[in-house]
């Protein structure tokens, strides 16, 4: 069986192509996608060519990790009581290796995708392109939970930038009740749609004392920046992607006894706790999605996903 699927054929040179999907196994489900989301962090990089070495990096490849579609096949049994899917049942897809040919990195954006059934998440059947965010969201999330492997972290005292990763950051801390954060933006057209927080230029912060100071910008000289804006034995985040080394100065560091900690990838309990944050209300994913094209477009949605900036995030339609 074949389907549709975005493929970067190389650095900035995209196709829209007719691709093999591998074969059914035992436990799988077949996915017939209605939205993926384009990443500006990682899939960026892969768009430009300057993703660091990864595994099951090479071209040409199928990205995408954020997914929605319906389940339209089942091979075997998928899951057991309400976690059981069902054929109609709505579901999240972080990624898959359903295609035949080329690299699937992360394999989300395609018409259909064929993944195992413990790997997607079901969702209320009235969720719909949000539910893209829903990788973005884990991300942010891990950030403080560790995924549950010890004691979660300070919550954020201050972000490092405003785009959708920052505002997840900064929507999850309100809704955790813990105190509101400063989001730095530097940026003008971004430093709108705070939401119970405040979003300032970083010139005009002159605090200090910060406990927890957290990274989404992705800038590898942000340390330089920051640690001096910590208190003693405050921590910095880095939740970024990022392209360079990163390095900082000892000195205002070792006054501060600062404490630097890397946040890695979601776990799969991150992405089960923030699903129900959505589903329950809890989670307001309104506003994010700033940008809707059809695949035929495919190019210029990618474009303007990383060129625009008032483009939070674009999402793909794949449902004509």
């Amino acid at each position: 069986m074949k389907a549709s699927a975005i493929v970067f054929n190389s650095p900035c040179q995209l196709a829209v192509r007719s691709l093999d999907l591998r074969d059914m196994a035992e436990g799988d489900v077949e996915v017939d996608v209605e939205y993926s989301g384009i990443s500006t962090g990682t899939e960026r990089m892969l768009w430009d060519g300057s993703m660091p070495p990864f595994p099951g990096m090479g071209y040409p490849l199928v990205p995408g990790y954020e997914t929605v579609g319906r389940v339209v096949r089942t091979q075997g049994q998928c899951g057991l009581g309400k976690h059981a899917l069902a054929l109609g049942d709505r579901v999240f897809v972080p990624g898959s290796y359903s295609f035949e040919g080329v690299h699937n990195l992360f394999g989300g954006a395609g018409s259909q995708l064929v993944v195992p059934h413990g790997r997607v998440v079901k969702l209320d059947e009235q969720q719909g392109p949000d539910a893209v965010l829903l990788a973005l969201a884990a991300t942010a999330y891990h950030t403080v939970s560790c995924g549950g492997t010890r004691e979660p972290a300070t919550p954020p005292e201050l972000i490092i930038g405003h785009g959708v990763m920052g505002r997840l950051l900064a929507r999850l801390t309100v809704a955790a009740g813990a105190p509101a954060p400063v989001v730095w933006e530097t940026q003008e057209q971004r430093r709108t749609g705070g939401m119970g927080y405040s979003v300032i230029h970083p010139d005009a912060d002159e605090r200090k004392d910060y406990r927890a100071i957290y990274d989404v910008s992705g800038d590898a000289d942000i340390l330089h920046r920051v640690i001096p804006r910590l208190a003693k034995g405050g921590e910095v985040v880095l939740a970024g992607f990022y392209k360079k080394d990163i390095s900082f100065a000892y000195t205002p560091a070792f006054m501060r006894e600062a404490q630097i900690r890397i946040a890695a990838e979601w776990k799969h309990a991150d992405l089960l706790a923030v699903t129900e944050l959505m589903n329950t209300g809890r989670l307001n994913l309104d506003g994010l999605i700033t940008h809707t094209e059809s695949p035929a477009h495919a190019t210029q949605a990618y474009e303007a996903a990383f060129g625009d900036p008032q483009c939070l995030k674009m999402v793909l339609d794949w449902r004509n």
